[in-house]
């Protein structure tokens, strides 16, 4: 996959359980649709419409909707 420079790769993924913030580095190859919390061990999941865990956690929304290629994602 060849990314637009302009393509974000880092987010800041927030629990929604605890609260604890953790910078990640997104996949540029698939959608992440689990995360284990670093702080509460909670296993995140995506919100129901979104494609992963950074699109609902994370300060940036992943590669592909950045990009607006929808082939892992519901949107």
């Amino acid at each position: 996959m060849r990314l637009n420079p302009a393509v974000i790769l880092e987010s800041v993924v927030t629990c929604p359980l605890c609260g604890h913030k953790e910078m990640e580095t997104m996949p540029t190859n698939a959608c992440q649709w689990f995360y284990d919390c670093k702080a509460c061990n909670e296993l995140l999941k995506p919100k129901p419409g979104d494609c992963c865990v950074f699109c609902s956690y994370g300060t940036v929304p992943c590669p592909s909707i950045q990009e607006e290629k929808h082939s892992c994602c519901s949107r």
